[in-house]
């Protein structure tokens, strides 16, 4: 098979993609990566995954813009595939283009999408019907992709592998600590969790692990509040599990979040979760399995990490660990690879995307 990626760079949905690529030889599926655009960091996560990426350009925003040069580039790369799974609008707008008409596509896509500019909802539209199967991670995804005219029954829940569920914490970590991960992203919050810091009264060390467009202002107000002896910012980490496992909290403190992997992978690591009530966090965090605050609550989110670093909360840990079980990558590797074989057995739609 072939999977594009519109933006190749350290996140969740590009760790999905290439743990799930990597589960799926077992499967006797072989898998051709490719991208739109890939950072430095981006083709080194992949490298250390077993793939070498070839990307089409070093142009930001592809991920999210149909770009018919992308299209065309990657027509001339279909050769021998059974399949092509696009993630990213941009990546599966230019696959549902650029595959042989015999040849399914399967589109990803982890959150709604939200256009830096111009929308591309009629784009969308256009390559809708030529999609044999939408994963979407999180309600409102498989909400859009059906407003967008996908059909009802080629919209499934998308779930993404993890790694490192069973990892021991490091040795010189300090406890109590806090602990974050995730892209350094408005739409990640993390300068919600550092206004939370500065209403607790002795915020223990935190870590927040990642990198982005936020860093320096992140420092700046770090610097503001007086927390230069709590924060830590110890950059994108190949391994956050060692980081979380033993955490007396994880915090997820998003804006927009369909699943959360980092949720999760704290779950299954026995650590108590505080997230935000956006998107799907509520269903993850659910029946007790972590704590749910408003978004954009600093004090709500202060609270609640207060509680839990004070003992006062009981979240279902039992509950949590049981869940995230469910997302290794054996089994999401298998439920992948039936949906793939099945698509293959059926063929492509018959329809064509709209000039």
């Amino acid at each position: 098979m072939v999977r594009a990626i519109g933006l190749l760079e350290p996140g969740g949905p590009q760790l999905s993609a290439l743990r799930l690529s990597r589960a799926l030889r077992p499967h006797g599926i072989e898998t051709r990566m490719l991208a739109g655009d890939a950072t430095p960091a981006g083709l080194e996560i992949a490298r250390a995954h077993g793939f070498e990426v070839e990307h089409f350009a070093e142009v930001r925003g592809l991920e999210r813009e149909p770009s018919d040069a992308f299209a065309t580039w990657l027509a001339d790369r279909m050769a021998g595939a059974d399949l092509v799974h696009g993630h990213m609008f941009g990546a599966w707008w230019a696959a549902a283009r650029a595959a042989p008409a015999r040849v399914p596509v399967v589109a990803s896509e982890h959150t709604a999408p939200r256009w830096r500019g111009r929308a591309h909802d009629d784009a969308a539209s256009s390559a809708a019907a030529r999609l044999s199967c939408f994963f979407g991670h999180g309600p409102e995804t498989r909400a859009w992709a059906a407003r967008v005219g996908v059909p009802g029954d080629r919209i499934i829940a998308g779930e993404s592998p993890l790694d490192g569920l069973h990892a021991a914490p490091q040795r010189d970590l300090p406890r109590p600590r806090i602990t974050y991960a995730g892209r350094f992203s408005g739409d990640k919050g993390p300068d919600v969790l550092v206004e939370a810091l500065g209403m607790l009264a002795e915020p223990p060390a935190t870590f927040l692990l990642g990198d982005g467009e936020l860093r320096a202002p992140l420092e700046h107000r770090v610097a503001a509040l007086g927390l230069e002896d709590v924060v830590r910012f110890s950059g994108w980490q190949a391994h956050p599990e060692r980081y979380i496992a033993g955490a007396t909290v994880h915090v997820v403190p998003s804006r927009q979040d369909a699943w959360s992997q980092s949720a999760v992978l704290a779950m299954g690591l026995a650590v108590p979760v505080v997230g935000t009530a956006v998107e799907g966090l509520p269903e993850t965090l659910g029946a007790n399995r972590g704590i749910v605050v408003p978004p954009e609550d600093p004090r709500a989110l202060a609270a609640a990490i207060g509680a839990v670093l004070a003992g006062l909360c009981d979240v279902d840990i039992a509950g949590a660990r049981s869940y995230a079980r469910r997302y290794t990558p054996e089994r999401i590797a298998a439920r992948y690879a039936s949906v793939y074989r099945s698509l293959v057995g059926a063929g492509s739609p018959a329809v064509r995307p709209a000039a």
